[in-house]
């Protein structure tokens, strides 16, 4: 079945998105109207066209460009797929309600750490019953396994009910134990994890909470089916613009069908060397299943020059088979160290030469990397730094309390509210009052370095020991800062020091006493307090301690939400200074919250080296003048590691219905780096550095799938370092 649709297939950087944008002009100055007068009900309304992207930041940027594009003369609606789902069942919420007998309460969507508390909290009880211990696995990365199995199906458009049998049918015993399995992939018990993902769809319903994997089992099987629904969808949308379609999930299609089937127009891009999400929550064979229903356009040649057009095919083969021998040319290069500092350092090095010699610009270099651990991230960026680069990581998911300012608040309220004292030691109080004990004139803009602040404290880490040791009292119910001339030696602190001690004490005071006296509603009022009295109202803070200061108050407050509808539903009338407990618990546990929003600065333009893992490299669709491969000679770049969950490639629409066995695996892992080379070389404008230490950071000998490209490429120099360009 053949429309006007139009299905548009390239590689990497072929002219894909463009070509959409042409598209959409096209429907926008006469085909969307004549497809209207053909078929559609006459409007009040100008009908509207959809438009999807992969992820947020590619649907801002698609959004920007095609409004530029019709000068802003026809309605978008911009969104990613799952994003999508999530405003349709809010929106229709009263339509879930009346199909599913639910409570009538406006639904609150559970953020991904606490879907995990409360999920914990819920099967405490089967998980203290020991059932689980085969699995080999800790209690927390076990929780979040099972829920993202309940996200797996939804996605997938697979009922609830059938994950025990698919766990069964993919993970069958014999292979359990097998050595050349990952514990990754090791059997959860099938029927207990189907009977309490089910015991947690029911408790979250009854309660209006909403994870991702519940909305999207709500929208494919329940909404998208209604015919008051269909009907609604169709009249709303004339057409349907979808950008990589090899990274939606497979509940995607089902909605563009619908669309399509009542008479709406599409147009959609697929990347067979994309398939960024394939593991995670993609469906890209099922989705390609589209192309049946569109012409279909086929874009053979990149309008741009890139690394893959002359090396791709060589470099593909030169990995596939070890036997082969090449010499690769000046543009694939080899850094070599004997360890990884020593590489880390080089690399650093390399760069600030370069742009220092103005070979390249900071925005022009990317630092890819299989994974990247925080001593690399910290080496990178002290060094780069200290050069006056700056360094962009993107979606840089560090657990909050890796924040020296989010440890100190966290610190704070235990010292503000009642009954936290065990949270609170000597170490955390020192920590604290360094920083805290900003100076109170914001520094000069020539003080500040790419977007890194140097700063002294009025409370050196010294004094700030001698304070914590001499003038904290501990006490489990209400632990307190003393006066500064509690410490005997009080005169050895200094004026700067005692000074800004004084007014930390005295404000801690001013806290506690209106918390007393119920002033205070919440913590995340004294957490707002805080950082208008200590930190400049966050106004003069870096962009990275002024995103991890949102993220925070975002994440308090949300689970201060959360909290009042389990108290509401539960009827708890605990204490509320045991919530807070169970919230600094939480981050300090280590866990990684959601990202704030905006989550990017709003000065892009400013020049920074890019940092990045594989994964998140590719799914920005980014590209550079140069690339430095990091760890070049790991293993992990043929393996899915985080980018991969448990059982993901049971639910896919093709799965044979055959164990998931150790070949499997291997047969994934290969696909997976034949596709990661032609799409990083085809981000690759001019040169990749293949950056190599025989040792890893645990000692190992590094010998991984990349390691014939390194020994094929020619070494680099200091003085070709310089001299090529």
């Amino acid at each position: 079945m053949v429309s006007n649709s139009i299905w548009i297939a390239g590689s990497t950087r072929s002219g894909k998105t463009t070509y959409l944008i042409q598209q959409f002009s096209r429907w926008v100055q006469g085909e969307l109207s004549a497809a209207k007068a053909q078929g559609r009900r006459s409007r009040q309304t100008k009908p509207e066209i959809l438009v999807f992207a992969a992820n947020d930041d590619n649907r801002r940027d698609l959004a920007d460009r095609l409004a530029s594009a019709v000068k802003g003369k026809y309605p978008v609606i911009s969104r990613t797929p799952l994003g999508f789902f999530q405003d349709e069942v809010m929106l229709f919420w009263p339509l879930l309600i009346q199909k599913l007998n639910l409570r009538a309460q406006f639904p609150l969507r559970l953020r991904p750490e606490t879907e995990q508390e409360l999920a914990t909290q819920l099967w405490s009880q089967e998980l203290e019953q020991g059932n689980w211990q085969q699995t080999g696995m800790g209690e927390y990365r076990l929780v979040r396994r099972i829920l993202d199995l309940l996200q797996l199906a939804a996605i997938a458009g697979t009922p609830i009910e059938d994950i025990p049998s698919i766990l069964e049918q993919g993970f069958p015993p014999p292979i359990q134990l097998d050595e050349e399995v990952p514990p990754d992939h090791r059997l959860i018990p099938p029927m207990l994890a189907g009977k309490l993902l089910q015991q947690w769809r029911e408790w979250c319903w009854q309660r209006g909470l909403l994870t991702y994997g519940l909305i999207c089992e709500l929208y494919w099987r329940h909404l998208l089916p209604d015919a008051q629904y269909q009907e609604h969808l169709q009249n709303r949308y004339l057409g349907i613009l979808a950008d990589d379609t090899d990274d939606y999930p497979a509940i995607a299609r089902d909605l563009f069908e619908v669309l399509l089937d009542g008479g709406a127009v599409g147009a959609f891009t697929y990347n067979p060397d994309g398939l960024v999400r394939l593991g995670l929550n993609a469906d890209p064979e099922y989705l390609a299943g589209l192309k049946h229903r569109c012409q279909i356009e086929n874009l053979l040649w990149r309008p741009v020059i890139c690394l893959a057009d002359s090396l791709g095919h060589e470099v593909a083969q030169m990995v596939a088979d070890p036997n082969f021998i090449a010499q690769l040319p000046d543009a694939i290069q080899s850094i070599q160290t004997v360890s990884r500092a020593q590489l880390l350092r080089r690399v650093a090095e390399t760069i600030a030469e370069a742009v220092k010699n103005n070979l390249v610009e900071p925005q022009e270099i990317a630092i890819v990397a299989p994974g990247l651990d925080a001593i690399a991230r910290y080496t990178l960026v002290e060094i780069l730094a200290n050069k006056g680069i700056a360094i962009e990581q993107i979606n840089d998911q560090r657990p909050l309390n890796a924040f020296p300012i989010v440890r100190a608040l966290l610190t704070l309220l235990a010292l503000v509210y009642p009954g936290l004292g065990r949270l609170v030691d000597r170490d955390a109080i020192a920590e604290m009052l360094v920083v805290l004990s900003q100076p109170q004139n914001p520094p000069a803009d020539e003080e500040r370095i790419k977007d890194t602040w140097k700063f002294t404290a009025d409370i050196d880490p010294v004094r700030a020991g001698l304070l914590a040791d001499y003038c904290y009292q501990p006490d489990p119910e209400q632990p307190r800062l003393l006066p500064a001339a509690e410490f005997s030696r009080w005169d050895r602190l200094g004026h700067r020091a005692t000074t800004a001690y004084t007014k930390i004490v005295e404000w801690l005071e001013v806290q506690r006493s209106q918390q007393t006296q119920r002033l205070i509603p919440n913590c995340i009022v004294v957490l707002d307090r805080a950082i208008q009295q200590f930190f400049f109202k966050g106004s003069q803070l870096p962009y990275e301690q002024l995103a991890a200061l949102r993220e925070l108050i975002e994440t308090a407050q949300h689970y201060w939400d959360v909290d009042a509808r389990v108290r509401q539903s539960e009827q708890i009338d605990s204490p509320f200074h045991t919530t807070i407990a169970k919230f600094i618990q939480l981050l300090r546990q280590g866990t990684i919250t959601a990202n704030p929003y905006p989550v990017r600065p709003l000065n892009i333009a400013t020049p920074a080296v890019t940092l990045a893992t594989i994964f998140q490299y590719r799914a920005s669709r980014r590209h550079h003048r140069w690339q430095f491969w990091l760890d070049a000679g790991s293993p992990l770049w043929s393996k899915g590691g985080a980018a991969a969950l448990y059982g993901a490639f049971l639910f896919l629409k093709d799965w044979s219905g055959n164990p998931w066995t150790a070949e499997d695996i291997l047969n994934t892992d290969e696909q997976r780096l034949r596709r990661i080379l032609p799409d990083l070389l085809g981000r690759a404008n001019e040169r990749v550095y293949l950056c190599h230490s025989d040792l890893a950071t645990n000692g190992q000998e590094q010998n991984g799938s990349l390691i014939t490209l390194v020994n094929a490429a020619t070494p680099l120099t200091t003085e070709k370092a310089i001299a090529y360009n």
